[in-house]
């Protein structure tokens, strides 16, 4: 740690070059993240004769990952919303340089007096369920309702239809390349998908990509003041999202209270009257079967790390095995409601 600190000090010096005796304290990772290495820190720096303390976060690639995502994307997202009012944390710096600490990394401020949520847990948020509920589906509706060019999220458009396309194949691909056994469930929804395209898009919009329990952080009065790990962002069916916060392995199991937090049908409603858009019921059955496919690309992905050894975190080892079960048994399950309504 003592080194990691010494050379992240010398990088503010460097892009500080105004401030002098830069220094890093109190610097600890916190474990839990699936696909970069997350440290606390706090820096302090000698400015004009004061001295400045300022509680910062260090995300860095890691040496292996769930899944690869796109390290100047998170950052671009964090840099866009911020000034709209949503409740990021404000982004430092970018830095896609290996030498300073062997790998890209990127620094941004610290909310500190907040905890995340555990979808592990049966009542998450507690006696504030309700409160953290009401403000997680606006929200989502805001991120929906934000035009990615005023914003300044610049990402390559593609037209309303094309948006399952390019997801579905995306997936297909990581299971191709990581699955290590034969996986019958998942090229069953994959062919259901395939058969029973969704119709387009409503709007292009950002889609966070990972939004659920565990990824905001709210402090004691239920207030959230950051929503985090933008690593999968993209523009795409704003759907995408609502289907991925409704999952029901983020409330153990329970579809109707998505994220342990309020009732799914309420939290759809808040988030259309936030949005400006319609929860389309066939688009975001489709979306909700994507996802759990999406899913199990995830845990597929995560098991073959750890297994051919590019990781010993055992993160890996749980995230392949009861995340993927609760998918599996899932999709068995949706599938086969889906094929004899179909016969019906």
């Amino acid at each position: 740690m003592e080194d990691l600190a010494g050379r992240l000090a010398a990088y503010l010096q460097h892009r500080m070059p105004a401030v002098s005796n830069v220094d890093i304290r109190d610097l600890r990772r916190m474990h839990g993240g699936a696909s970069r290495e997350t440290y606390c820190l706090t820096a302090t720096w000698d400015d004009g004769g004061s001295t400045v303390s300022r509680p910062l976060v260090l995300r860095r690639d890691p040496v292996a990952s769930l899944i690869e995502t796109e390290r100047d994307l998170e950052y671009s997202a964090y840099r866009a919303f911020h000034p709209t009012g949503l409740p990021v944390p404000e982004p430092v710096f970018l830095e896609t340089d290996s030498k300073w600490l062997d790998r890209p990394f990127f620094v941004m401020e610290q909310i500190e007096g907040c905890l995340p949520g555990s979808f592990l847990a049966p009542e998450p948020y507690g006696e504030k369920a309700a409160v953290v509920g009401e403000q997680f589906w606006t929200h989502l509706g805001h991120i929906a309702k934000a035009d990615p060019d005023e914003i300044g999220f610049a990402m390559a458009r593609l037209e309303p239809s094309e948006c399952w396309k390019r997801e579905l194949a995306k997936w297909e691909k990581v299971i191709d390349e990581d699955e290590l056994a034969p996986q019958p469930i998942a090229r069953a929804a994959i062919r259901w998908l395939r058969s029973y395209p969704p119709s387009p898009a409503e709007k292009i919009s950002v889609v966070h990509g990972d939004y659920r329990t565990g990824n905001f952080l709210c402090n004691d009065d239920g207030e959230i003041k950051a929503i985090l790990d933008w690593e999968m962002c993209h523009l795409g069916d704003p759907l995408e999202d609502v289907a991925w916060a409704s999952d029901p392995l983020w409330a153990n199991e329970n579809p109707e209270r998505p994220g342990g937090m309020i009732a799914r049908d309420e939290g759809v409603r808040l988030w259309e009257k936030a949005s400006g858009l319609t929860a389309d019921p066939s688009r975001l059955r489709w979306w909700e079967i994507f996802n759990s496919l999406k899913a199990l690309a995830i845990w597929i992905s995560a098991g073959k790390e750890y297994q051919i050894g590019a990781s010993g975190d055992p993160l890996l080892v749980f995230s392949s095995w009861y995340p993927m079960s609760v998918h599996n048994r899932h999709l068995a399950k949706r599938i086969a409601t889906l094929r004899k309504e179909a016969r019906a």
